[in-house]
C-alpha cells in the first residue's frame, strides 16, 4: 500500500509537469503523512542529514563555481584554438577538434551542459562557416558534450558516491580511461563520416601555433593536472580538490586570461614597454583588482549564476535523498533485490535489463534524482552477483549520458537548441545518428569492467592497497 502510493504520487506530480525535484519531495511528504509509521518531524532531519553527512556533495558547488569562471573567462575558446591546432588538419578535423575541446572543458568542468555551451557555442558557427552541414555540427557537439559527466573530476561520479559511499576518488580514476575510448570513438566516427561526405580539413598551422596554442590554453590544461593529480595522488579528497579549482579558475580568470573583472582587456604587456615596468605594473594592478572584484558585475554575475545552478542541483539531490529514504524504509530496495535475483538472472542478463532500466529512466528524469534513487536499489544485486560497485558507477553515469541526448528531459538537446536556434525536434534528429555510438560505447563499458577497473586497481597497487 505504502509503495503503491509513493509512485502513484510521484508518477502523478510528474504528469502534472511538476518539477522533478518537488515531486520527489512532495511524494515521500506525503506518504510519510498518510501511510508510514514514520513520523513527520523526520523529514526536517532527514534533509540535514542528507546534506549534512555526505561530505563529498560539498565539492559540487565548488566544481559548479569552477565551471562558471572557466566558461566566462575564455577558457573554452583558447581549448579550441588549442585542439585545432592538433587535429584539425585531417579531415573533418574541425568536428574532431570540437571533440578533443570538448574532452579538455570536461576535465575541468564537470556537467554535461556546460560543455555543450561552453565548446558548442564557439565551434558550431565555425564548423558552419568552414563547410560544415549545421545538422553535423550539432549532432557531434551534442554527443561530444555528455563526455562532461564521464571524464573526471565529474558531478555525477559525486553524486553516485553520495549515494553509494564508494569512494569518490575510485571513481574519477575510473571514468578516466573510459573518458578517452568514448572521445576516440567519436573522432573515429567521424572522420569516417568526413571521408563519406568529403568534409573539409584545415591547413597545417605549424608546429609553432601548436606551442602558442597550448602555452595560451595552459591554464585551463594546468587546472586537469591539479585537481586530478590531487585527488590520484592522496594529496586531497575530490572536496579539497574542487575548492582549490575554484579559487584556482577565479585567478586564472581574473588575473591570468583577464577575460573577466576590473582587469578586463587590459594586456600584460604593452608594445614597446619594457618587460620590467610591465612586471611592475601587474603586480600592482594585481592587488588593485583583487580588491575590486568584490564590487564587480561581471565577477558577481557568475557568482551569482553559479549559485543558482548549484542550489537547485543541491535540491534536486536532497528531495531525492528523502524519497531514497522512503523506499529504504519501507524496505523496498530489498524487496526488488529478492525478486530479481529470485529470476535467476546470470550477471550478464542482469546488466541488460539495468541498462534497459536506467536508459528509460534517462529519458524522464535528471541524472543525479536517477542514480540517488536507483543505485541503491541496483548496488546490493550487483555485489550479490559479483559485479564492482565502481564499475557499477560507470555503467550508470554512461546510462545517464544517452540520457542526456535522448528527449523528453535530454539537457544536452535544449542547450544545442537554444544555441542554434533551432526546434528541439530537428536537434534530436541531428543528435540521434551519433548516439548510436554511445549505445556501443555502453555494450563495451558494461562487459568488459576491465576497461574501468585497471586505473584504480593499477594506482591500489602502487599505494600498496594491494
Amino acid at each position: 500500500m505504502t509503495t503503491a502510493a509513493l509512485f502513484i504520487i510521484l508518477f502523478g506530480c510528474m504528469f502534472l509537469g511538476m518539477p522533478i525535484s518537488i515531486a520527489l519531495g512532495l511524494s515521500s511528504v506525503v506518504t510519510i503523512l498518510f501511510f508510514s509509521p514514520d513520523s513527520l518531524a523526520s523529514v526536517a532531519l532527514k534533509f540535514f542529514e542528507n546534506l549534512s553527512e555526505h561530505y563529498t556533495l560539498l565539492a559540487i558547488p565548488f566544481f559548479i563555481l569552477s565551471s562558471a569562471f572557466l566558461s566566462t573567462g575564455g577558457v573554452a575558446r583558447r581549448l579550441i584554438r588549442f585542439a585545432i591546432s592538433v587535429v584539425g588538419m585531417v579531415r573533418g578535423g574541425l568536428a574532431m577538434a570540437s571533440v578533443l575541446a570538448s574532452m579538455l572543458f570536461a576535465a575541468v568542468s564537470g556537467s554535461s551542459p556546460a560543455t555543450v555551451a561552453a565548446i558548442g557555442s564557439i565551434v558550431i558557427a565555425g564548423m558552419v562557416r568552414a563547410g560544415y552541414p549545421e545538422r553535423f555540427a550539432v549532432g557531434v557537439i551534442s554527443n561530444a558534450g555528455t563526455l562532461g559527466i564521464l571524464i573526471p573530476p565529474s558531478i555525477v561520479m559525486l553524486v553516485y558516491a553520495a549515494a553509494t559511499e564508494v569512494s569518490a576518488a575510485r571513481m574519477f580514476m575510473a571514468g578516466f580511461i573510459p573518458g578517452i575510448i568514448m572521445g576516440l570513438m567519436l573522432m573515429v566516427a567521424i572522420y569516417i563520416a568526413a571521408r563519406v561526405k568529403n568534409l573539409p580539413a584545415q591547413p597545417w598551422a605549424g608546429f609553432r601555433e601548436v606551442f602558442v596554442s597550448a602555452f595560451a590554453a595552459s591554464g585551463g590544461i594546468f587546472l586537469i593536472i591539479i585537481v586530478l593529480g590531487a585527488i590520484y595522488g592522496g594529496i586531497a579528497s575530490p572536496t579539497e580538490a574542487a575548492a582549490v579549482s575554484a579559487f584556482y579558475a577565479y585567478c586564472v580568470s581574473i588575473f591570468g586570461y583577464r577575460d573577466i573583472g576590473p582587469m578586463k582587456g587590459v594586456p600584460w604587456r604593452r608594445p614597446d614597454e619594457p618587460l620590467a615596468t610591465a612586471a611592475m605594473r601587474n603586480v600592482g594592478g594585481m592587488g588593485v583588482a583583487l580588491v575590486r572584484s568584490a564590487g564587480d558585475p561581471d565577477v558577481h554575475r557568475v557568482i551569482l549564476d553559479a549559485s543558482k545552478v548549484a542550489i537547485m542541483l543541491l535540491f534536486i539531490i536532497a528531495n531525492a535523498m528523502l524519497f531514497a529514504h522512503v523506499l529504504t524504509t519501507e524496505r523496498i530496495p530489498h524487496l526488488i533485490a529478492e525478486a530479481i535475483i529470485g529470476w535467476g538472472l546470470p550477471a550478464w542478463g542482469f546488466l541488460i535489463v539495468l541498462n534497459v532500466i536506467l536508459i528509460l529512466a534517462g529519458d524522464f528524469m535528471e541524472p543525479s534524482a536517477i542514480l540517488l534513487i536507483m543505485a541503491p536499489i541496483l548496488l546490493p544485486i550487483a555485489v550479490q552477483l559479483g559485479i564492482d560497485p565502481v564499475h557499477l558507477g560507470i555503467i550508470m553515469v554512461v546510462n545517464m549520458e544517452i540520457g542526456m541526448v535522448t528527449p523528453p528531459v535530454g539537457l544536452n538537446l535544449f542547450v544545442a537548441a537554444g544555441i542554434t536556434g533551432r526546434s528541439l525536434l530537428w536537434v534530436l534528429r541531428a543528435a540521434l545518428p551519433w548516439a548510436g555510438i554511445l549505445v556501443l560505447f555502453l555494450i563495451l563499458i558494461t562487459y568488459v569492467p576491465e576497461i574501468s577497473l585497471f586505473l584504480p586497481e593499477y594506482i591500489d597497487e602502487l599505494r600498496g592497497y594491494k
